[in-house]
């Protein structure tokens, strides 16, 4: 019987230390640039007839930990409308840098700086006119939420944000407005 008992006792310190060995050697965060933290994203908008509107602004981002992430991207924003006696179009390019702060998982602030060119044309009856081309600065602040949705950085994204600056010919206007987005 004592060495049933002590055959035991022997497993199970066995077990133990292989137990502990294991994790042990469970891996290290990884330092330095880590792919999987990657995303991607952006805005993606189509309207046509008597007013169009084009909106391409992809992004790229990386989450630094679960309370960091920023990123940048390019920016075309196009838009025209009809009337009865003439045509109105405008069209933005630029580029945007990002951060996001999630304080709470799923529910993020964010800062987005950007800087539009804007150039323009209207034709009114038979007078035709382009309007000056000009550098748009601005600062969009939002907060939104993320509804994680497929691959570990796959989610749904439901924002709302406003021009803190303002400037004169703004593709954002002089509301808050609301965005849908998704992250790869």
């Amino acid at each position: 019987m004592k060495k049933i008992i002590l055959s035991v006792a022997i497993l199970a310190l066995g077990f133990t230390s292989v137990y502990a060995q294991e994790e042990d050697q469970q891996e290290e965060p990884k330092k330095g640039f880590d792919k999987s933290k990657l995303f991607f994203g952006g805005n993606f908008g189509l309207t046509f007839g008597s007013n169009t509107f084009v909106n391409i602004s992809p992004q790229v981002g990386y989450r630094f930990n679960q309370y960091l992430a920023a990123g940048a991207g390019p920016s075309f924003i196009y838009y025209s409308y009809r009337t009865m006696d003439g045509r109105f179009s405008q069209g933005y390019a630029g580029a945007n840098i990002f951060g996001r702060f999630y304080p709470i998982p799923y529910i993020f602030g964010q800062v987005q700086p950007e800087l539009n060119y804007m150039w323009g044309s209207f034709k009114y009856g038979s007078t035709r006119e382009k309007l000056p081309g000009q550098t748009v600065p601005s600062l969009l602040l939002g907060a939104g939420g993320a509804i994680p949705m497929g691959t570990t950085n796959g989610a749904l994204l439901l924002m709302i944000q406003y021009d803190a600056i303002q400037a004169s010919g703004n593709p954002y206007g002089r509301r808050a407005f609301f965005t849908v987005g998704y992250n790869f």
